[in-house]
Formats: structure tokens, C-alpha cells, sequence
């Protein structure tokens, strides 16, 4: 069947491949003379998953990949690190020396409109797309980013990791990197769908997977993960931020001259620096109300006294205790209220059995 705007037309293959004069002499049926056929509005036909073209006498099917599904759906990069020329260069794309492999890369399935439900090739005859390489490259790419994952971040639970490689690998930040290589202006494809494949968000990820699978055919593991190092380390760094934002936590850290820039300026003022600033107790708060909510208590936070610290400085100190049941279990002292109840809930779990 194949979709017009006016509704759908029966075409069976045999008409299509028989001459003009003898089609012009079977006219199409239409919607209307055939019964119970209901006929659905434009917009779900704009939503089918597939279309089918019919070309030639070697009955050639292609199938449109659900571009539109995929131009509706596709999200915009979350991790969008920043580089430059200098300190922080954007990676050179490696070359592969094997001509065959480039090539094989860059063609996809619908470039030689293969059937795509046959269960392995014939013997002496594989198939000369690149969906073999975008599988083995989707696996390189999840092995060498898990393994920069364990090497950068040995502290990190498997729970967080799993969510950060997922936006690191995911299409949409796959399909942002193979854009600003140019890698799917290069792709072979079919010409009835070039336009529409190569604007398609899960092709230009997937011909980036299948680079790196060709890469790794053509010179082994140690060159692809010394590219993929280089390129993938700020997106892991700012996926591992938006991770524990998700999670309710700070950034991870002050730059350098932010932290020494603050201490100097604290010395000379004798301002306090709460341990929610210095990142002491970054986090215990947040520990502590859950596993009070776990156990089914509340927690009363009794502020006693705002008082002034040193005369230099003007911010009160808060003072709280964090009561469960009337028992006291951490005291705490802040420039904010939720400074001084970090550092209760840091005494809290040290009260529990968890040191941190």
C-alpha cells in the first residue's frame, strides 16, 4: 500500500511493473470503491512508522527508518561541553587506511536496498553495508567510555553511572558529535531517501558508532580508545554534573582560583567558611533525611540562638539541633540555616554508624 495526501491506494507490485499503456488501462481503485476502508486524516498518515517504494524490476524496498517519528522526537544535546584551541582542542577524527573499511562505513543498508529479514548472507556474499560495524562500534564506544567511567570515577555507585553513560552515549549527544565531524555528509545512501536519512538524528549516531567500528577493524583498540579518551572526557564531566544535579547535590567543585580567590578573602576578614561551602558535610543532609524516612521518624530542627561571630562580621551564625523523638542527634553551626543543618545531619549519621 503507499500513502498519498488524499488517502491511501492499492498498488500491487505487478501493476506498478507492467507498462504504462497497460496501467493507464487498469485504473487505480481508490478508497471509495473499495468497502469498509475508512479514510484517515493527514496527520495519521504523517505518523505511520514505514512507506514502501517500489522500483524497477528487482522490486527494491526501502524503508524511511521512521524519519518523521524521528525529526518529532529528536532531543536537543544535553551535554554540550566547551572547546577550544588551545587548553581544550576539539579531537581530529583518526583516518581509516583501509579503503574498503571507509567505504563500508559509510554505506548504508538502503544504498544497496538488501532485504533486511534474511538471517545471514550467503557464503562469498556479506552484505556491504555498515550495520556490522555500528554494532561492534556501539559496543567499543560502551566498553571505553565504562572504562573512563572506573578510571576517573572509582567512587561513582553503578546506579549514577549507568543514567551518566547513557547521556554520554545517547543519539542525541552520538548525532551532535558525528554532525560537527561531517561524518553523515559522507554517508552512501539510497536516492529516493537521501535528503530525509541523512537529516535523520538515529542515522547520523549510528554512522558515528559505525566509524568507530571501522576504526577498530582497521588499527586495533589502543587507537580508538586515545581518540574516544580525548573526545568523550568533557562530555563524561558534564554529564556527571547534570548526574547530580539529578540527584539533588552541588556541583562538584569550585574551579581552582574560585577556592583560593574565596580562603584568601575569608583570612582577611575572618568571615566563616560553613562546611556547606567547603563541601565537609556536601551531600549528609540529604543522606540523613532519607534514612530517617526510611525509618519512619521525623526529624525536628529546634533553632536555638542567631548570634554575631566576630565583630568584622555581620552575617549571623545560625545554631540548630536535629531532635528525633526529643533525643538530640547532631548540633550544628552555619552562616545559613541550611548550613548549620548540614553540619547537624553530618553528626546525625555519625550518630547512625556512618562516618563520612
Amino acid at each position: 500500500m503507499i500513502y498519498s495526501i488524499g488517502g491511501p491506494v492499492w498498488v500491487c507490485a505487478r501493476t506498478l511493473l507492467s507498462s504504462a499503456t497497460h496501467f493507464a488501462a487498469r485504473p487505480i481503485p481508490t478508497v471509495r470503491s473499495l468497502p469498509h476502508v475508512s479514510r484517515p486524516p493527514v496527520t495519521a498518515l504523517l505518523q505511520r512508522p514505514t512507506a514502501h517504494l517500489i522500483t524497477g524490476p528487482s522490486k527494491l524496498v526501502v524503508n524511511l527508518e521512521t524519519v518523521l517519528d524521528d525529526a518529532e522526537q529528536s532531543p536537543a544535546p544535553v551535554l554540550q561541553p566547551v572547546f577550544d584551541s588551545v587548553s581544550n582542542p576539539f579531537p581530529a577524527l583518526p583516518p581509516i587506511h583501509s579503503r574498503d573499511i571507509e567505504r563500508r562505513v559509510f554505506t548504508h543498508r538502503s544504498y544497496h536496498g538488501r532485504p533486511n529479514h534474511v538471517f545471514e548472507d550467503h557464503l562469498g556474499d556479506p552484505s556491504p553495508d555498515n550495520e556490522k560495524y555500528e554494532h561492534l562500534g556501539d559496543t567499543v564506544l560502551s566498553l571505553v567510555v565504562t572504562k573512563i567511567l572506573v578510571d576517573d570515577y572509582p567512587l561513582l555507585r553503578v546506579g549514577p553511572s549507568t543514567k551518566l553513560r547513557a547521556l554520554v552515549v545517547g543519539n542525541a549527544t552520538l548525532a551532535n558529535i558525528s554532525c560537527q565531524y561531517g561524518l553523515h555528509q559522507r554517508l552512501r545512501l539510497h536516492t529516493a531517501q537521501e535528503v530525509t536519512l541523512r537529516a535523520s538524528l538515529n542515522i547520523q549516531a549510528d554512522v558515528f558508532e559505525s566509524y568507530i567500528g571501522g576504526l577498530y577493524c582497521d588499527q586495533g583498540l589502543p587507537a580508538v580508545e586515545t581518540w574516544l579518551r580525548a573526545l568523550f572526557i568533557p562530555y563524561i564531566k558534564a554529564a556527571y554534573d547534570h548526574v547530580r544535579t539529578q540527584h539533588g547535590l552541588p556541583p562538584a567543585s569550585l574551579p581552582d582560583d574560585s577556592l583560593t580567590a574565596f580562603g584568601d578573602m575569608s583570612r582577611k576578614t575572618g568571615a566563616i567558611i560553613d562546611d556547606e561551602s567547603s563541601g565537609s558535610t556536601r551531600g549528609h543532609l540529604a543522606l540523613f533525611n532519607q534514612l530517617m524516612h526510611k525509618k519512619q521518624l521525623d526529624v525536628e530542627w529546634v533553632y536555638t540562638t542567631s548570634e554575631v561571630g566576630d565583630k568584622n562580621v555581620t552575617t549571623p551564625i545560625w545554631s540548630v539541633r536535629a531532635e528525633v523523638n526529643g533525643e538530640v542527634y547532631g548540633k550544628g553551626k552555619g552562616r545559613t540555616k541550611k548550613a548549620a543543618r548540614n553540619e547537624a545531619a553530618k553528626k546525625g549519621l555519625m550518630k547512625l554508624g556512618i562516618d563520612m
